[in-house]
This record gives structure tokens, sequence and C-alpha cells, in this order.
């Protein structure tokens, strides 16, 4: 009942929302745009392959130092070379809007490569005797992907989509290197806060019910 009645959990979930349906919606996009990019070209497709599964090899917390050191405000590498062209960036970290959104980003350069490969892999046993029906039929590439790749990959995306979406909802690793929830509490996750209230106010109570929210099922 403490836990229900308090306004940082409610806002805290609703920050948890809003990155896990962005970052998601956004590896699912350019995972899939790659998986197709893949299946269509000729030369290179696993050595492709390997460059992009790099950042999902490498460890949360070293990928998440390596970022910060990107997005940090006028002394980061993205800082640095876009003040080189006499072009001012946002405070990324600093600013909430911005915060999200590098947060977003982040978790959609690490996690991508999953989606990416599960795809592909899915996209390698399609059946190509119905693009090649549908291309004799007249339909250009859109058509075909619209009408005959997305449906039959419906049941695969679904799967990847959940499975990432729950993953997603366990965000603590790049939240508490690059932004530990700041500017104040705009970028702090329910795991985050989890961890707040259970090991710095040490009300464990509290955390435990915290905890059994942060899971994907009821």
């Amino acid at each position: 009942l403490d836990l229900l009645s308090d306004a940082r959990f409610w806002s805290d979930l609703l920050t948890t929302v809003i990155l896990v349906g962005c970052s998601v919606a956004l590896q699912l996009v350019i995972g899939l745009a790659l998986a197709l990019a893949l299946y269509a070209a000729a030369r290179g497709v696993r050595l492709i392959s390997l460059l992009n599964f790099l950042p999902n090899v490498v460890t949360p917390v070293v990928g998440a130092i390596f970022l910060k050191w990107l997005f940090i405000g006028r002394f980061g590498l993205i800082d640095s070379t876009l003040i080189s062209f006499d072009v001012f960036p946002p405070d990324w970290l600093g600013d909430p809007v911005w915060a999200k959104v590098t947060l977003i980003l982040a978790d959609t350069w690490k996690f991508m490569p999953f989606l990416m490969l599960v795809l592909y892999a899915g996209l390698q046993a399609f059946d190509t005797q119905l693009l090649e029906a549908a291309q004799i039929d007249g339909a250009n590439g859109w058509q075909r992907l619209r009408y005959v790749i997305l449906p039959m990959m419906k049941p695969l995306i679904l799967f990847v989509v959940a499975i990432r979406a729950m993953d997603a909802f366990r965000f603590f690793d790049l939240v508490y290197v690059i932004t530990n929830g700041g500017p104040g509490t705009a970028t702090e996750t329910i795991t985050l806060y989890t961890y707040q209230i259970g090991f710095r106010m040490l009300e464990v109570g509290k955390a435990s019910a915290d905890i059994r929210g942060d899971l994907p099922w009821p």
C-alpha cells in the first residue's frame, strides 16, 4: 500500500514504459531493416553480421561507460566533434528529454543486433517461391514486404518483441552508469528505484514489493 501510494513509483513506471516502448520499437524497425538488407545482400553477409553483433557481446557496463564518454557534455566525443563544426549540441545527459533519448539510443545500440539476427534467421527459412510468385504477379518491393514478408514473419516478430520487452523492463545497467536516474529522477526506472529504496534507503519491505512489480507477469 505504501508503494502504490508513492508518486515516485508511478512516475518511474511511466518512465520505464516510455523507455521500453520507444527502444523496442526502434530496435524492431532498425533490426528488421538490417535483416532485410542482409537477406538481399550477395556478399559479405557473415562479416557484416559479425560487426553488427559486436555491441551485443560487450558487457553492458563497459558499453555504458563507452556511451557515456560519447554523450558527456562539452568533453564527450559527440559534443567535441559537433562544436568543431560550429554546431552546438543539446545537453544530452542534463536535459530530461534528451537524457531519455540518449538512453533509448544506447539501449538500441546495445540490443538491436539480437533482433536483427533472429529476424535474419527467420528470413533464411522463408519460402522464396512466395516472393517469386508475388514478383511474377507484378508486386513491387514494398508490396512484397507488406503482403508477403511481414505476414509470414508476424509470429517471429511478436516473439522477439515480447522477449526483448520483458528483458528491457529490467533496464538497470545502462541507466545506472550513464545517467544514474538523472537529471533528478527524469530517467529513473523501476529497477533503479528498487535499488535506491532497497540499498540506499534500506526499506527492504518496500523494495521487495517493488521487485514483485518489476516482473513481466501478474
